[in-house]
């Protein structure tokens, strides 16, 4: 079977119960956002040309190879022709600028690829010159796509934390307008409405649904985009919200060792992963308050994990569609899976028959090439299934 591969072995998973979290955010957690801006944020990018929710997919054949009561995978790959959920961030972030500075500014960004992409896309759209830093293990077809909006790309030694060091330190020296998706005292408006762009997912998610998902799996890199999952829940379902799990790459996992830590810390060493868009070395700074208090355990998988998971989505499963996702959207997806092959787990987590559980497929193919190379080729992954 599909899922008997060794690449979600149980071994492969390590998971990390939240000895703070609670069904509830404290005010502190609950004051980072805001309501009315998130409803405004939805309202505005509804009215966008191309506007449309992302597909929510029933996985039937696969929910019942795993033992769950239902799968559901939130499907970004077609958002705005951009193949992720960050033009919702990013971009939105660069309309209010511009609504409120004007057009003609010149604003920068560092990136692993997607949110890069979706704020040159919007520079381009709202009038805006871009330059966007980028680390030197950025692929080339994530530097093409970029470029291909008219962003000046700039490529810095290291990891994605120097090119956001890179960038900031720029754009402070001439006066750019800085769109990060990650923020640090100091740096907190911007990023702020990125997570209300963010928001628009779990709202799309929960209109979506007919009944409260009882757990949700979500990736995270800096973990705006998860902590912005994780307060829309927790404000639309309140003490009925899902159980949140919050999965990184066992090689770049802030949020796992910040949670270990009691508070946020950054990681240092290779953060090198094939989920490069979650290669990240310490959580933003407004995300992880919400995430300290609405995750309820913090998971990291391994490479071999998210790239079979990504095999098992292309194949379909019997009478599941075929689903294109790229390899940073789908380590959710991987846990997921692997749990399935890790009794204790599933037993802590509640997972079973009973069980509707939603993932986020945050990206399709924005690296063609790349993803040809991961779900075409033969490998030890193909081997052993």
């Amino acid at each position: 079977m599909p899922i008997s591969s060794r690449a979600f072995r149980p071994e492969a998973v390590r998971a990390l119960f939240n000895p703070r979290a609670r069904r509830s955010p404290s005010p502190a957690a609950r004051g980072v956002l805001d309501a009315r801006a998130i409803r405004e944020a939805a309202l505005g990018i509804r009215s966008w040309p191309g506007y449309a929710p992302t597909p929510l997919v029933r996985l039937e054949e696969l929910a019942d190879e795993l033992g769950l009561g239902e799968l559901l995978y939130k499907d970004e790959s077609s958002r705005f022709g951009l193949g992720s959920f960050k033009a919702l961030g990013g971009a939105y972030a660069v309309r209010r600028l511009v609504e409120t500075f004007g057009a003609g500014l010149t604003v920068a960004t560092a990136t692993d690829g997607n949110h890069g992409r979706a704020v040159a896309w919007a520079a381009r759209r709202f009038d805006c010159r871009c330059v966007v830093f980028v680390h030197e293990r950025v692929s080339e077809g994530r530097k093409r796509a970029i470029a291909a909006f008219g962003a000046e790309v700039r490529v810095v030694p290291g990891s994605y934390d120097d090119a956001v060091r890179a960038c900031a330190a720029e754009a402070a020296a001439r006066g750019w307008w800085l769109v990060s998706d990650t923020a640090w005292p100091g740096q907190e408006d911007v990023p702020r409405r990125v997570m209300e762009g963010y928001a628009l997912v779990a709202e799309e998610a929960a209109h979506a649904l007919d009944a409260p998902p009882t757990h949700v799996f979500v990736q995270a890199g800096v973990g705006a985009f998860a902590a912005a999952i994780a307060w829309t829940f927790a404000s639309i379902y309140g003490e009925r919200r899902p159980r949140l799990a919050v999965v990184e790459p066992e090689r770049a996992a802030c949020c796992f060792a910040s949670c270990a830590a009691g508070r946020r810390v950054a990681i240092g060493g290779d953060l090198s992963t094939v989920m490069a868009g979650l290669a990240c070395g310490e959580p933003s700074s407004l995300a992880w308050p919400i995430l300290d208090e609405l995750a309820d355990v913090f998971l990291t998988v391994p490479d071999e994990a998210a790239i079979a998971a990504m095999r098992l989505l292309a194949r379909g499963m019997r009478g599941d569609p075929p689903i294109v996702a790229g390899e940073s959207g789908v380590a959710g997806l991987a846990a997921v899976v692997a749990l399935a092959h890790h009794p204790e787990l599933r037993s802590r987590l509640d997972l079973g028959p009973h069980s509707r559980v939603l993932v986020f497929g945050t990206e399709g193919a924005t690296d063609p090439e790349l993803y040809a190379r991961l779900v075409g080729a033969t490998s030890s992954v193909d081997a052993e299934e």
